[in-house]
Parts: C-alpha cells; structure tokens; sequence
C-alpha cells in the first residue's frame, strides 16, 4: 500500500507539472464555471424567480451551478485519459515497475486538486455575484465535502470511460451526453413540474440529491420536497457517490490491469 500511495503521488506530480507548462487550459477550465454562472445568473436570472418568491435567484441557482462543475468535470477526466492511451503514454506506465493502481489513482489525486481549485474559483465567484451561505462553518464544510464527493466519484466514471472508450468520436459522443444528464435535474427547474416519468428521473438523478442536500446546508432556497428521495437528500447525497465508487474504482483497476496483459 505504500509503494501504491508513492506510486500513485508520482503520477499526480506529473500531471501537475503539466499544468504549470501548458496553463491555458487549466485557465480555461476554471473559468467556464464563472461564465455559466454570469449566463444563468444574469442572462437569464432577471426572467425566473426563486422557490417562495423575491429575488433571490443567484442564491437559489448557485449551489446548483457548484455541482454541475463537479459533474462537468467528468469530461476533462475522460480526455486526459483516454489521450494518454492514444499517444502511448499508458503503454509506456505498464513496462514500468510501478503498482497497477498507480496510475488511475495518480489521474484520480491530480483531478481532485484541480477540482479544489475550481470549487474555490467559483464559490469565489459566486460571493462576488451576490451568493451567500447563511448557516454555520460546519454547515458550510458539509456541503462542500458533499460536492467534493461527488467529484471524486464521477471522476472514477471518468476514468473508466477514458480507458475503454476507443478514439476521439466516443470522446465526443459521452460529452454530448454528460449536458443533457446534468440538466436532467433540480438545478434549474422543480421535478413536480415536469411529466411524471421525467420527473422522477430527475428526482433520482445523483447531481439532484447533492444540489438539495448543499441548497439545505448552506440555508439557501430549494424546492419543496415532493418524493421519498427528495426527502432524503443528504442520505442520498452520500449514498449515490458511495455506490458510484464501489462500482468504478474496482472496474478501473482492473480495466487497467487487463489493458496490461
């Protein structure tokens, strides 16, 4: 477990040394976020109105726009990867003695800090649009390590997809789909107002168990619970990432390992 941990921190460096060479698309990357939270919170902010009425749109939308960024970066996770087999890089970590874990849990520990950094960035950002939490420290960290949560695990979907995925039109196709999933929530729109069959879907949709749970903890607007799950969105919040895990950190692994043979 050491030589794996040392291993895995090794490939970490590496990536983050990628960064500080090549730092426009890292840039880029934090500041999406900032301009979908301009669009939705000033472009079209001033034609919606938050649950219960007033106009508190910005407060009700941000933690909605804080995990969608951790959804988002699902994508980035699944390029990197799936470029590194592209151009051999993957091949060139197998003949090495290093832990088969390594890698993937290299790729998972980079992915992370920058999804620390682009939390920052836009919960930074949000203060200054006007957002604000208005519960206690305790409140606050809660959600936060909710969002990051779902980060690391939808990183591991990432991951995985990255390593099976064959050339860059499956890249594409998977970006295609990550947008209309991460919209099939209660982000922008209340479950109860969509058909019955849509609306559970979205209701059991991860992404909207964590904007619930964070909306709660952090005293912001949020829609009226309607279902089982809505009720128990900071259970589920936790419960979904967890199974997320279980399932794609052992078929990462093991997908890599086979990749080795």
């Amino acid at each position: 477990m050491r030589y794996a941990m040392a291993d895995g921190w090794t490939i970490t460096r590496r990536d983050i040394m990628h960064w500080a060479r090549e730092p426009g698309p890292v840039i880029v990357g934090l500041l999406f976020p900032v301009l979908m939270v301009v669009m939705f919170g000033y472009l079209f902010g001033g034609a919606m109105s938050a649950p219960g009425g007033g106009d508190g749109y910005r407060e009700f939308i941000l933690p909605g726009m804080f995990a969608m960024t951790m959804a988002f970066g699902l994508e980035a996770t699944m390029i990197a990867v799936s470029t590194d087999a592209q151009k051999g890089v993957t091949d060139r970590f197998r003949s090495m003695p290093i832990a088969p874990s390594a890698v993937v849990s290299g790729r998972a520990g980079a992915d992370m800090l920058n999804s620390v950094l682009g939390l920052a960035v836009i919960m930074g950002a949000g203060l200054l649009f006007g957002w604000q939490a208005h519960t206690g420290p305790l409140e606050v960290l809660a959600a936060v390590g909710l969002l990051l949560l779902l980060r690391f695990a939808l990183l591991w979907v990432g991951i995985y997809l990255g390593l099976t995925i064959k050339g860059p039109e499956s890249v594409v196709t998977v970006q295609i789909l990550v947008w209309p999933v991460t919209f099939l929530s209660n982000t922008f729109v209340a479950p109860g107002t969509m058909p019955d069959w849509l609306g559970t879907i979205a209701e059991w949709n991860p992404l909207s168990s964590t904007v619930a749970a964070t909306r709660d903890l952090f005293g912001n607007p949020s829609w009226g619970a309607e279902s089982w799950v809505a009720e128990q969105a900071l259970l589920m919040a936790i419960l979904w990432p967890v199974a997320l895990l279980a399932i794609f950190v052992p078929l990462s692994v093991r997908r890599f390992q086979r990749l080795s043979r």
